[in-house]
């Protein structure tokens, strides 16, 4: 017999019932009668653990319903093997620190640039952002709560912290010592409003937007050759005064075409028909190779600055027509003219081929995007803002008979803007701090580079599905150095690289205690403060030579936080210290993580890339053994979740309109593999289809039973009848496809084999059954038999659907037990 509280009547079940109300009086009667604190700990005996290592949710706006769906998986599994009896942490975690809470309290505080907050003050500005970062983390615990994720919340981790912060500093030290951490030069992704660059991680696909430019295509007079000109094509006419180059294929044909005027101009040979109308004359056909070393003048040459430039650079390396590098710069024959405008300070396959070629570079822009001195009338005018300056300008030289201007006209592309604040970004030149993926580590038996024992280590991590893995491997594979610098920004984790003022070396602090004890002014000013600006750059530091270090300006890059929370986050609890700093023994007692869960889009760059860089360069091993990751999330219209769009839903909202077991089964029904199409026609048809079918068997059962004054003490003689063994094999098998599917990580197999075997009693079990029940129908065993096989079905439903809706599967429970 199933266990039943002693004396238990059961409580009558409304026909239609509000799920949010139902929801919001089990949520108060959790945590008012300890029930989450018995949950949390429950299993602390168990000789067997369960980590799962939470991703950090960013602590900066309340939580919309796409931050409710990994969630769900986060509480899910953690229910899950709760009920099978692993110990668990518990950990929530909350990043703290970058860009996305700058920009967020500088429309707070109405700034329009860095120069508003160095006037407001950095220490108030810097405190501004972590109290914003405490008002959003306890927003989003209680959002987290109405969810039913059940965590330790008084022991949830913030990147910002100073284990977090410290444990990146040793890891930043390990990287030094082994010669992998440098300082480079060179162009990079630029936003001109948060003024600082944007890493290849930070770049993703959602943040490269539909945007329509002015484009151009320059005539470019070859020297020495009678109206001979190269014609060349770019998107990005506020590079045109950095010009150093025109790029082409050694291998493509080049036709020399003459129009209906004198002019003559070369142009890739497929691009031809696209390129000229009218009446046209080929007058030869040449292999790119023939055209490489020609020389050529630009409309920009009487600038001072490029005057600079050219006076100071060998004949051989300024204004040539070079060999593209396919690898570096493939040339496209289905736009453009085949031959590529080339300004080595303002492009990344640019700056490359510059640096193959030994070629020079024109500074052309601030950190603002304003163009610099020495550009005669365009400095000081911002290269974004207005980068009609160089159109105009080049029509009127073109107008005063100095060929220029082939064509100018709109061109629709998508074009990366700042992930956080959404302008469109620049190319610059700046100096940057690197991680080096390709030298070889000094430690390594093998012999390996980060960048191949970062692939070892991946391959060694259960992906699922398993093209993740493909998707990991294709990122290490192609992305540069990792870029650790963030130039001109204020909250973030203090680099720890000092740099001598004598002798230019620098090193690396790996403690808090290294730093006070080579301290040598300052260590006053920043004791009792975290690592953050401004009172970290207070403190000098004596190097080898005997001159004065300072710290560099510069905060990290924000997936430096996350991607530590494997080593910094486990504090040992006796000595309150992370324990992989000191003794490693509780550390060593739940590493690596045995699963992790997020979005995919993005993450392959940025979360997961950081976890195994940084494990890689400290234990060369995995931080976790499992990953699932899922895919978007959608409006109902296929299109992003926008507020400007008017499709996106914040959490409260969906919660207080269908109720979040609604939303966790709506998650967990649905193949990860694929995007989320969410709204409330969705949802209402989940809540239809499944919730209401379920609750109105639910209801019948528990009615009917009231109606016949039936009680679970009541014994039965007879032998179940065919019918209910049927169901009782059905709820047997549901419970063995539950299980199966959720040990392999799989939520919809066993949403999808609940809803099954809730759809089979309802149609047929239960459809079956009305005339055995009730007090219409006789008493005896076979009512007994009836009943007790309900009974039985919902005191089994309610445990396998716990972990998916706790709720609703509680509610069950309590009434059906008396528990």
């Amino acid at each position: 017999m199933l266990k039943t509280k002693p004396d238990h009547q059961f409580t009558e079940v409304v026909g239609m019932p509000n799920f949010p109300e139902m929801e919001k009086k089990m949520l108060e009667t959790w945590y008012s009668s300890g029930l989450v604190d018995k949950y949390l700990t429950r299993n602390n005996n168990s000789e067997k653990n369960f980590y799962f290592q939470d991703g950090p949710i960013t602590a900066n706006n309340p939580m919309g319903v796409h931050h409710a769906w990994g969630r769900s998986y986060k509480d899910l599994w953690q229910r899950y093997h709760n009920l099978k009896g692993y110990k668990q942490r518990f950990q929530n975690g909350f990043d703290c620190q970058g860009l996305w809470v700058e920009v967020e309290v500088e429309k707070e505080l109405g700034f329009r640039s860095k120069k508003d907050i160095e006037t407001y003050g950095v220490a108030k500005f810097v405190d501004q952002c972590k109290q914003r970062v405490l008002k959003f983390s306890a927003i989003q615990t209680e959002q987290s709560k109405r969810l039913g994720y059940f965590m330790n919340w008084d022991n949830s981790y913030f990147t910002m912290s100073d284990e977090n912060n410290y444990t990146i500093w040793h890891f930043l030290q390990v990287c030094w010592k082994k010669g992998w951490i440098y300082k480079g030069h060179e162009t990079v992704p630029w936003c001109p409003r948060c003024e600082t660059a944007i890493s290849q991680h930070e770049m993703l696909t959602e943040d490269y937007k539909e945007s329509t430019h002015k484009s151009i295509y320059l005539e470019l007079p070859i020297i020495g050759r009678d109206r001979e000109f190269l014609l060349v094509w770019t998107t990005t006419p506020w590079t045109i005064p950095g010009n150093i180059a025109v790029a082409v294929s050694t291998e493509l044909e080049y036709s020399l075409v003459q129009g209906e005027d004198e002019n003559k101009f070369w142009v890739a040979k497929d691009r031809v028909n696209a390129l000229f109308t009218g009446k046209l004359a080929v007058i030869k056909t040449v292999k790119g190779r023939e055209l490489v070393g020609l020389k050529y003048t630009s409309p920009f040459d009487h600038l001072p600055a490029v005057k600079k430039v050219k006076d100071n650079t060998p004949a051989d390396k300024f204004h040539l027509v070079i060999a593209t590098d396919e690898k570096i710069l493939p040339i496209s024959t289905t736009e453009g003219t085949g031959l590529v405008h080339t300004a080595v300070s303002a492009g990344t396959e640019d700056f490359a081929l510059g640096r193959k070629y030994g070629l020079p570079l024109i500074p052309l822009i601030a950190d603002n995007a304003d163009y610099l001195d020495g550009l005669g009338e365009f400095s000081g005018q911002n290269a974004k803002k207005h980068p009609e300056v160089i159109l105009d300008y080049l029509s009127s030289q073109d107008k005063n008979g100095n060929d220029c201007v082939f064509l100018i006209e709109n061109y629709t592309h998508r074009y990366p803007a700042c992930w956080r604040c959404k302008t469109e970004l620049v190319w610059k030149v700046a100096d940057e701090w690197y991680i080096s993926m390709d030298k070889i580590d000094p430690d390594d038996e093998k012999g390996r580079t980060l960048r191949q024992k970062m692939v070892d280590v991946a391959k060694k991590i259960n992906w699922m599905p398993e093209f993740g893995l493909d998707r990991e491997l294709d990122w290490l594979k192609n992305m540069h150095d990792w870029l650790i610098s963030k130039k001109n920004r204020y909250w973030g984790l203090a680099l720890p690289i000092w740099v001598c003022e004598s002798c230019h070396e620098f090193e690396v602090i790996g403690s808090q205690e290294e730093l006070e004890k080579r301290a040598v002014t300052g260590w006053s000013e920043f004791k009792g403060h975290s690592p953050h600006k401004p009172y970290i750059d207070e403190v000098k530091v004596k190097c080898k030579c005997g001159g004065v270090m300072s710290r560099i300006p510069d905060v990290g890059n924000p997936w430096l936080d996350a991607g530590i929370v494997t080593y910094s986050t486990l504090i040992d609890p006796q000595t309150k210290k992370v324990s992989y700093l000191t003794d490693k023994k509780y550390w060593k007692e739940w590493f690596p993580a045995n699963f992790i869960t997020e979005s995919f889009p993005g993450q392959f760059k940025n979360w997961f890339y950081s976890l195994i860089a940084m494990s890689t360069v400290l234990e060369d091993t995995a931080p976790f053994q499992k990953v699932l990751g899922f895919a978007s999330m959608l409006g109902e219209d296929g299109r992003a979740m926008h507020k400007s769009w008017g499709n996106s839903i914040e959490f409260n909202e969906a919660a207080d309109k269908i109720g979040v077991d609604v939303m966790r089964w709506t998650f967990a029904r649905h193949n990860p593999e694929r995007n989320l199409l969410f709204g409330y026609k969705l949802t209402d048809e989940v809540r239809r289809q499944f919730h209401m079918t379920l609750w109105n068997s639910y209801k019948f059962f528990i009615n009917y039973a009231i109606l016949d004054h039936w009680e679970p003490s009541i014994e039965t003689h007879k032998v179940p009848t065919t019918l209910d063994l049927w169901i009782l094999h059905r709820l047997d098998q549901t419970v063995i496809e539950t299980t199966r599917s959720l040990d392999h990580f799989r939520a919809d197999g066993a949403a999808i084999a609940i809803e099954s075997f809730v759809h089979d009693l309802s149609t047929w079990y239960i459809r079956r059954s009305r005339d055995r029940i009730g007090p219409n129908s006789p008493d005896g065993d076979d009512k007994a038999a009836c009943y007790h096989t309900l009974r039985t079905i919902f005191d089994v439903l309610s445990r396998i659907l716990a972990p998916i809706n706790p709720f609703i599967s509680d509610y069950i429970y309590q009434n059906i037990t008396g528990e």
